[in-house]
């Protein structure tokens, strides 16, 4: 067909119309066509040679051969233990992914001593408020949760693990949390571990004021403190008592931003209980576990006070504030004589203190007994001068 062929031209114009080359092609375009004819020429496996006995790179057989267990239904939520140099190395992916590091450093004191019990003092999660019995915020509650996690990866078959809490509601509830985390990465790492229950001891309590009913945790005593200050404030009865003052004082630096838990550390008072006797409490309990419910793990969920003050007396300087839900950890050694505490990235090893190393003194108005209750014993009792 030419240009002078009817049916060419613009309808209606009578002019000639131009042909163009057609650019229609049957065959496929050049990219198409090279991997066509790769795929057509792929090297067939030689004789004898599978995906089982080697074909391809190592992470490719690997991959098959998981492809291979899970299809067989074998596979466990844990995922299959992974080998090193022909040995069992008794870990699970999931575990090894959270415990991976490119530091390359030498063994530790506290790696190459013979480690019996590990005791991880954890500070409650985030709270409502101090001013009263509140229990753990939403933030709080995953920051236990997720500190539990943390505290899984050390966790191996056969521990056991024992929870214990400040008498508190929001130590107890961090408690609480720090299981259920602990809980869900042990069945993830494929451990079998004995998580036992949370129990409240009074040994980890947070530390007491000594007002005219007894000795109480400093959050109870703003209860009465407020009580007082209002009283006072409304009639004017003379001269505030001591704890009062010591009271309005403490908590008058936490309203204004300061740090009372350094106040109290490194003042002397008269009505709040000494850091030494919170050290002292602490070991009591750490040894009194150790005695009923020995466990390779003891996880404690108590405050930021005698935990500040703990790892003060380990360390020999004020360490700070612990975070919501930071933990000082203790490794107790075999033999009962020395333990590495753990704070900040820092180790020291301390000799553990006797009932007599840490002596009472004569003010026994914040000592317990192992099966005696403060609030019991102390109610209605007269603070002597």
């Amino acid at each position: 067909m030419t240009a002078d062929e009817p049916g060419n031209g613009d309808a209606g114009s009578g002019l000639p119309r131009t042909l163009f080359p057609r650019t229609d092609r049957p065959d496929a375009p050049a990219y198409l066509t090279a991997y066509l004819s790769r795929h057509a020429q792929a090297i067939q496996p030689a004789p004898g040679v599978t995906e089982e006995n080697g074909e391809g790179p190592l992470y490719l057989r690997s991959f098959r051969a998981r492809r291979r267990h899970e299809k067989a239904g074998d596979a466990t939520t844990a995922g299959p233990v992974m080998p090193w140099q022909g040995h069992d190395l008794g870990v699970t992916p999931a575990w090894a992914e959270v415990t991976r590091t490119k530091e390359i450093v030498p063994e530790r004191r506290d790696q190459a001593a013979d480690v019996v019990t590990d005791v991880y003092l954890v500070r409650h999660g985030e709270t409502q408020g101090y001013s009263s019995e509140s229990g753990l915020t939403p933030l709080g509650a995953w920051q236990s949760h997720r500190r539990g996690q943390e505290i899984a990866r050390r966790v191996f078959t056969g521990h056991r693990v024992v929870l214990a809490c400040a008498p508190t509601s929001r130590a107890r509830q961090t408690a609480e949390h720090l299981r259920r985390g602990l809980i869900d990465n042990v069945v993830l790492f494929g451990r079998d571990a004995d998580v036992g229950e949370v129990s409240a001891r009074d040994e980890f309590r947070n530390f007491s004021v000594a007002t005219p009913y007894g000795a109480r945790d400093v959050t109870s005593a703003f209860r009465l403190y407020h009580r007082e200050m209002e009283r006072y404030e409304r009639i004017g009865l003379g001269e505030r008592p001591g704890w009062l003052v010591e009271v309005d004082r403490f908590w008058a630096i936490q309203q204004g931003g300061g740090d009372p838990i350094g106040h109290w550390l490194m003042l002397p008072l008269m009505y709040f209980e000494p850091p030494v006797s919170c050290v002292r409490r602490f070991w009591s309990g750490i040894r009194r576990i150790q005695a009923e419910t020995a466990g390779q793990t003891v996880v404690v969920a108590t405050h930021s006070g005698p935990i500040r003050a703990f790892a003060t007396w380990a360390m020999g300087y004020d360490v700070g504030e612990p975070f919501n839900a930071e933990f000082v950890r203790v490794r107790l050694i075999e033999g009962g004589v020395t333990a590495l505490v753990l704070c900040r990235n820092r180790v020291q090893e301390v000799r553990i203190p006797g009932p007599g190393d840490l002596p009472a003194g004569p003010d026994t108005r914040f000592e317990i007994g192992p099966d005696v209750e403060i609030d019991a014993t102390t109610a209605g009792a007269e603070v002597p001068e």
